[in-house]
């Protein structure tokens, strides 16, 4: 399997983690911001939070560590919490804007 493969088995699982207190999944919400995919299979991700005090911050980010290391093909996942960028409505995607009600 190539990486851009699991890049997009990745994205697929991402799509299944949401922020307990948003109906929208933390992809859709722009809150990953680089997916790296080495030839080993290693997963580095960068993300944020859509507050940096978010209280579900533990719980999101081992979700998306346990989920994007049951994708095949990977064999080890580090989540970096990032804030640089900082999240804005403007990372949401168009789904997630429908969804929330700012289109």
């Amino acid at each position: 399997m190539t990486t851009f493969e699991i890049e997009e088995k990745i994205v697929a699982v991402l799509k299944t983690v949401f922020d307990p207190e948003i109906p929208v999944n933390v992809y859709d919400l722009g809150l990953i911001y680089k997916i790296d995919v080495s030839e080993e299979g290693e997963v580095a991700i960068d993300m944020t939070l859509t507050a940096p005090n978010c209280p579900a911050a533990d719980f999101i980010m081992e979700d998306v560590r346990m989920k994007v290391e049951s994708v095949e093909g990977v064999k080890a996942a580090i989540i970096n919490l990032v804030f640089e960028p900082e999240w804005s409505k403007d990372m949401l995607s168009e789904e997630a804007k429908l969804e929330l009600g700012f289109l």
